[in-house]
């Protein structure tokens, strides 16, 4: 196959997501007609003592079982993806231990909140059977927004280092940026991206004051002071049209979709799939199974609405800045430095790729500077 390094990476990336999806697939399918959830259950009951299968302690080991035997599915395509793809084709170096903390800190955080979501999807269940969902999808629309809120203080801290920006001409640039832009922010920080990768990045992350403009070292290392202000620039453009309120409106609608979608495969499956009731715990999988589907047949969606938002903050930024040529400049070096794949099918846009391409967001920039 005749590939050029970024498209054979991502190729394998995009590997790695079937076989992950598919393996994940097959275990939860393994688990709820073949009985071995109500098997995983029984086994939980009798840890617990629990005479119920919808009691919170067999709920909470029941979880603790689920949860460890999909990421021994897992975990070996993580592995092969995030650490031995990543050091194969140069965009990082991170030691074999920093990335097991890593891992460990990311899976620790993940099972917590799984653990929380299935404990709440149970209690509702319990208080309001009928109208379960409703609850479910009220808690995760208030959980999303506080991840936001929370994002930039409690969760990126626990993978990275931060510190205020040292280079004064640059911050003095920057905050000029957002003050012409109309959006304030709290504080404008090196990110410590280098030892863990060799990719750029730039973002403004928070909403409302506790936004902050974060710049990785291997940015600020390598790239010009007007490369860096117009990549910022196009951060701003994200707030300055509201992008992240709309991303949050748009995949609060998708929790309830998920929600809705999960209370009517529960009511129309619960008793062929063999449960005791619809709060039988047991029915997690079909619950995890029914969300992965929802989320799935989304993507495309929120890929194209993603890809739209690039294209209009890539505009904001030439406008506020007036530096087509470091917009151009800034592109060329980010789709190198990042191994961006240059033209992907269709199939692959829509499917994986919530940035166009860079070569079509260069020849946008040049249609709209004429």
């Amino acid at each position: 196959m005749n590939e050029d390094k970024p498209a054979r990476f991502h190729r394998l990336q995009r590997r790695c997501f079937w076989t992950a999806l598919a393996l994940q697939t097959v275990g939860l399918l393994a688990l709820v007609p073949g009985g071995w959830s109500l098997r995983l259950r029984d086994a939980a009951m009798a840890l617990t003592g629990a005479s119920s299968p919808s009691s919170i302690s067999t709920v909470i080991v029941f979880t603790i079982m689920l949860l460890t035997v999909l990421e021994v599915l897992g975990a070996p395509e993580r592995f092969y993806r995030t650490f031995i793809l990543e050091r194969r084709y140069g965009l990082s170096e991170i030691p074999l231990p920093s990335w097991f903390s890593d891992y460990g800190k990311g899976r620790a955080l993940g099972a917590a909140l799984g653990l929380a979501a299935s404990i709440a999807v149970y209690l509702a269940l319990a208080v309001a059977p009928e109208r379960w969902w409703m609850i479910v999808a009220t808690l995760g629309v208030l959980a999303l927004i506080a991840a936001a809120r929370l994002l930039p203080s409690v969760f990126l801290p626990m993978f990275y280092t931060f510190k205020p920006l040292g280079r004064d001409s640059l911050r003095e640039r920057i905050e000029s940026l957002s003050q012409r832009a109309r959006v304030p922010v709290l504080g404008i920080y090196e990110w410590g991206l280098g030892d863990k990768t060799r990719r750029a990045n730039a973002a403004l992350v928070g909403t409302g004051r506790s936004r902050r403009i974060l710049l990785s070292d291997t940015l600020l290392a390598q790239y010009t002071d007007d490369e860096i202000e117009v990549i910022l620039a196009h951060e701003m453009g994200h707030h300055a049209h509201r992008d992240i309120r709309n991303g949050l409106l748009l995949e609060a609608a998708c929790i309830v979709l998920i929600c809705v979608a999960a209370a009517m495969a529960l009511r129309a499956l619960w008793q062929p799939v063999g449960l005791a009731s619809p709060a039988d715990v047991a029915g997690l999988p079909l619950l995890l199974m029914t969300a992965g589907v929802v989320s799935l047949l989304t993507t495309p969606v929120m890929h194209a609405w993603s890809r739209r938002n690039e294209h209009r903050a890539d505009r904001f930024a030439l406008t506020m800045t007036e530096r087509p040529e470091a917009f151009v400049s800034a592109m060329r070096r980010l789709a190198a430095q990042n191994l961006a794949e240059e033209r992907p099918s269709t199939a692959t846009l829509w499917l994986f790729h919530s940035h166009p391409p860079f070569e079509q967001r260069i020849q946008a920039a040049r249609a709209f500077i004429s």
